[in-house]
């Protein structure tokens, strides 16, 4: 390696004491910060001008860089974790995870193999044992934290084909099919593409609810062409929930895979006031639920939980020569339980909070956020021009101002975020414009969305 070359990325210099030092101390700011402003995006045009080119020969040197991300590159981003940011399913880690995540990136972790990272895969496993327990599962059930829901629901019905694959040897019935209701999570259809097999959609009636008719139609009609029947813990539009117990009495009569795609909602297990709402959950053979939504991790982070991992694992395993070492060992790789080999420890922030602040301390931030959503549904029903679309079920809010079609209802959203008053996007629900409150922050209060809604007058 050339000597400079060495000295400038390795070598502990007084040049690599600053850079660190500088990290450290806006890492610190930004942390403690408690009036970070929504900020808001701007033009590839207008970022070229103000921060012009930054990659070059020699560096633009550490203070530079990072000044230009500070002042120019950070405010052209929206900042999730803000209580007015209440769009979409936002995220709100807590500030002993969002430190955390600095020392797992310092400490140059791997979290691939048991070999390799014995002690983050063993803290990683105790939070997704103690989940599966949340959630009913059996205590030899186990999986792994992958990127976000998008990959736990690929992986877990990849695992469910293979299991199908292995029931029915060679008598393949034409294609695959996954039956799920017509209100699930985009993702589902994206695995589905990904994997070259059919989606089953089932029509729901207007609470979007799945339930076990719909899913008996859809088994009688595809028999064991189905790999899996997923049901949704908390729809991010409206944070239904399906009939999960009704749709897993089927298992009695009908031999599938039951996925639980819960992402967002499943989440609102662990407090007292809507574990009642998941019956069923315990009976399921895979599940996800993201950390970074309403578990107050930083991105990027789904936990995938098998009720019974060796299916998992027959299914994920990657095979080649120089990873011998591994697949022949019996330890617990967390890579091969989903589609991925490469993987950084990303439960670890979770765990970090967790184990600092205790479960109870997230059981009460959850209920914070489904008892606000009671609260602001009750005053949307209050004012005259406002209309719930339904029933707020978690902590997802929609409703409606009468008279406003889209464009008025993005005129108000591009005015919320141009005063920094809230981040709220315009929905819709059956070609209907709307508004959406999605609250997971635990420092959004009653009196924030009052003001939110004051401006719809």
């Amino acid at each position: 390696m050339n000597d400079n070359l060495h000295s400038r990325m390795h070598v502990v210099s007084d040049e690599t004491r600053n850079l660190v030092n500088l990290v450290l101390d806006y890492s610190r700011r930004r942390t403690l910060a408690v009036d970070t402003p929504l900020d808001h995006p701007t033009t590839e045009t207008e970022l070229k001008r103000l921060a012009g080119p930054t990659i070059t020969e020699d560096g633009v040197g550490s203070s530079r860089a990072l000044a230009i991300f500070e002042h120019i590159f950070a405010p052209a981003c929206i900042t999730t974790d803000h209580p007015k940011y209440l769009s979409f399913i936002p995220s709100a880690p807590t500030k002993a995870a969002v430190a955390f995540d600095l020392v797992v990136s310092a400490s140059a972790l791997y979290g691939g193999s048991w070999l390799e990272g014995a002690g983050v895969v063993h803290a990683e496993n105790e939070v997704l044992t103690w989940l599966a327990g949340e959630f009913g599962l059996p205590e030899d059930s186990g999986g792994v934290f992958v990127q976000g829901g998008t990959i736990g629901n690929l992986s877990a019905l990849v695992a469910a084909r293979d299991a199908r694959k292995a029931q029915l040897g060679d008598e393949k019935p034409g294609r695959w099919v996954i039956v799920c209701s017509a209100e699930a999570h985009s993702s589902v259809a994206s695995a589905a593409a990904v994997m070259d097999v059919d989606v089953a959609p089932v029509a729901t009636g207007d609470d979007g609810i799945l339930r076990p008719e719909g899913v008996r139609a859809a088994l009688d009609e595809h028999g064991d062409a189905v790999i899996a029947v997923v049901a949704t813990s908390g729809t991010t539009n409206f944070g239904t929930i399906d009939d999960i117990a009704g749709i897993a009495a089927l298992k009695d009569e009908f031999d599938f895979w039951l996925h639980i795609d819960g992402a967002y909602g499943l989440a609102a297990m662990l407090s007292p006031l809507a574990r009642h709402k998941f019956a069923g959950v315990e009976s399921a053979d895979s599940v996800i639920v993201d950390p970074h939504k309403w578990l107050f991790a930083p991105f990027d982070a789904c936990a995938l939980i098998y009720r019974d991992p060796t299916l998992g694992r027959r299914a994920h395993t990657q095979r080649a020569e120089y990873l011998d070492t591994l697949t022949e060992s019996q330890e617990w790789s967390p890579s091969d339980y989903a589609i991925q080999l490469t993987r950084r420890p990303r439960g670890l922030p979770l765990w970090y909070s967790l184990a600092s602040y205790g479960a109870e301390t997230y059981r009460e931030a959850i209920g914070h956020s489904i008892e606000l959503a009671m609260q602001i549904g009750t005053e949307v029903k209050k004012r005259p021009n406002l209309r719930l679309v339904r029933e707020p079920e978690l902590s997802v809010v929609v409703f409606e101002r009468d008279g406003w079609d889209r464009e008025d209802y993005q005129q108000w959203s591009d005015r919320l975020l141009e005063d920094q008053r809230a981040f709220v996007v315009p929905s819709s629900h059956q070609g209907r414009p709307n508004a959406r409150f999605a609250i997971v922050n635990p420092l959004t209060t009653f009196e924030d969305l009052v003001d939110i809604l004051d401006t719809m007058e």
